[in-house]
């Protein structure tokens, strides 16, 4: 037969670039003990109840014995009538009623260890994925690692009740069951029972390590399935665009029979599993009856004693014949929560030094206010993403504080390298990065983002209302200052033309917008944050001519009397920059103003010409 969760349980993860499991399980438990020891007084209260409905279970098979040899009343005997139903019924229902009662409150006191433990973990899992350098978001896939996040989460749960509340009392059980035996009968009993419970255990452990392989099979496969998905989810309009749902179906398919396949040899070898244990079982209820069968006939023991020995046998049984889906879900659940303690513990590759000050804050509300010395300096910075493709050489120069700075070039020249440098995504491999005078590595890295405004070139929303979106800029903000900076951006009069207004979803991704209006969104969001330091990172990309010129115009507006860095390729938007810097393979090849720079009749110069014949031509 299966056994409940066989099929259901979560599988290890196959996403690539996840770290692989490198902890014992011993490991494992140490790890999540302390957080479990911060509920001190519950763990011990649920232990106490743990071992009070043990001993209450235990206590059922010696009142049956009692109460059956107490049936030697004479026919008609009075005496049969009032003790007999009365005892058997009281005893006997308040001997269950504490077993049960002993065992809900034991649950009802330790979940509150178990939830919060569990909260802790995924909490600080959670903040350590934010607090992860931009390398690892970008080589990570979200489906697989969002699964190993879950799993760990739930295999927490999982362990405690396993083990905690499964494992733990069927060896307290069977220690007073042998007790008992040992003391009350002649040794065999202990015996026959004890070798019973090592052939069954060790047949178990051996049989599920060996299936084991065949349930990573199946988990791979099912981890496969699931990233597929995802991904043609996630890229849906791709997959349309390119008219690919049947290869998209097809390939999920695929991995859908592979998991089937495994699945088919994993629940073979789950029968055959359950067929030994029945065994097992099986002889040992034998030896046992037959000992004490033999001992009732000799006189060696009562008719309640064979009642007692059969009734703790079934209730030894009962929780063993399930050893081996605890056994698997226990080493489940340890090798899921491994993977958590693992990924916690994946080493950031920018992170704060020791006793890192913060950046002074921005002055206002919001942000924007003492900009005196808020400039920002390019030092000798040398970057490479890979040590074998080196993207910037020896870049530098000054963004005074309160001035705009445009950097122009042509694709793949380190453009948009630069904003992600100084947002400190990265660390520069040679040379500083500075920030009012101060090296932003020597500087937390939460005060150097909350000093920066960007509007990104690739424009990303989260699945929520526009005000949502907005107001993600400055958490808390009201709703009149989340329409001031809407008007600001020129996206108000769209966004109120809407049945449903500033409550619209924007969907995933942002995908019911469109780029123009995910564009004003992001400008509005940012607008909204008030900054001391600006980043247009081709910040009108999808706008049409119109609103392009609408936008600049306040975007200058913004950018005044801020230190601002703009990103474009379209020279026309950076005309007024108080600097324009000229960027081709990651060298800066020319600097200086429009008009200066067209006097010069070098790179800039041609990259105007080509774009005004372009813009005639159109």
């Amino acid at each position: 037969m299966r056994r409940a969760g066989e099929l259901a349980a979560p599988p290890l993860s196959a996403t690539p670039g996840t770290p692989v499991r490198t902890h014992t399980d011993w490991a494992t438990l140490k790890r999540l003990f302390p957080y479990l020891w911060q509920y001190k007084l519950r763990v011990v209260a649920a232990l106490v109840f743990m071992v009070g409905a043990k001993l209450a279970n235990v206590g059922v098979p010696v009142l049956l014995k009692t109460l059956v040899d107490a049936m030697s009343f004479k026919p008609g005997d009075p005496a049969a009538v009032l003790v007999v139903p009365v005892g058997l019924l009281i005893a006997y229902g308040l001997l269950r009623l504490s077993t049960s009662l002993f065992t809900e409150l034991r649950e009802f006191v330790f979940s509150k260890a178990t939830q919060g433990a569990a909260r802790s973990i995924a909490l600080q899992t959670f903040e350590h994925l934010h607090a992860l350098s931009l390398r690892f978001h970008l080589e990570r896939q979200t489906g697989g690692m969002t699964r190993d996040i879950e799993r760990g989460v739930r295999g927490i749960e999982s362990l405690i009740s396993y083990s905690l509340f499964s494992i733990v009392p069927t060896l307290i059980e069977v220690i007073l069951v042998l007790s008992i035996l040992g003391v009350k009968f002649d040794a065999w009993f202990a015996w026959i029972t004890l070798v019973a419970l090592v052939v069954y255990i060790t047949f178990t452990v051996s049989i599920t390590e060996w299936r084991t392989k065949f349930r990573k099979e199946a988990n791979e496969f099912d981890s496969a399935a699931h990233q597929k998905a995802v991904d043609s989810l996630i890229n849906y309009e791709t997959v349309k665009y390119f008219n690919n749902e049947g290869f998209e179906a097809k390939r999920y398919d695929e991995s859908l029979q592979r998991l089937r396949r495994a699945r088919l040899k994993s629940q073979t070898t789950l029968s055959m599993l359950n067929t030994g244990q029945q065994l097992i079982i099986a002889t040992g209820l034998v030896a046992m009856l037959w000992r004490a069968t033999q001992g009732v006939v000799d006189g060696r023991m009562t008719l309640g004693d064979l009642v007692m020995v059969n009734a703790f046998m079934i209730q030894l049984y009962i929780p063993l014949n399930f050893l081996g889906v605890l056994y698997r879900e226990i080493k489940q659940s340890l090798t899921d929560l491994d993977k958590m303690f693992v990924l916690m513990e994946k080493e950031r590759e920018v992170a704060d030094r020791p006793g890192a000050e913060s950046l002074p804050p921005p002055l206002g509300e919001g942000g924007g206010g003492g900009i005196a010395n808020w400039n920002v300096t390019f030092e000798h910075v040398n970057f490479a993403y890979e040590p074998a493709r080196p993207i910037l050489h020896d870049v530098t120069f000054e963004i005074p504080a309160g001035k705009t700075v445009a950097v122009v070039g042509p694709s793949g020249s380190g453009k948009s390298t630069l904003a992600r440098l100084l947002y400190r995504f990265y660390d520069v491999q040679d040379g500083r990065i500075t920030i009012a005078g101060k090296d932003i590595r020597e500087v937390t890295q939460a005060s150097v983002r909350q000093s920066i405004g960007i509007v990104p070139q690739d424009t990303v929303l989260f699945n929520d209302t526009v005000e949502y979106n907005i107001a993600y800029g400055r958490p808390g903000a009201t709703h009149e200052q989340v329409e001031e900076a809407a008007r600001a951006a020129r996206i108000h009069d769209f966004i109120a033309s809407t049945p449903k207004g500033y409550q619209t979803m924007v969907g995933e991704r942002g995908l019911k917008l469109s780029g123009g209006e995910k564009q004003r969104v992001a400008i509005a969001r940012t607008l909204l944050k008030n900054p001391p330091i600006m980043i247009f990172d081709e910040a009108t990309s999808a706008l049409d001519s119109a609103n392009e010129r609408a936008i600049q115009a306040e975007l200058k507006g913004v950018a005044q009397n801020k230190t601002t860095l703009v990103i474009a390729h379209r020279l026309s938007t950076v005309v007024d920059a108080h600097e324009i810097l000229v960027l081709d393979a990651g060298r800066i090849v020319e600097r200086g103003t429009h008009a200066a720079l067209l006097a010069k009749a070098g790179r800039y110069a041609q990259m105007w010409k080509l774009q005004q014949q372009a813009s005639g031509n159109a």
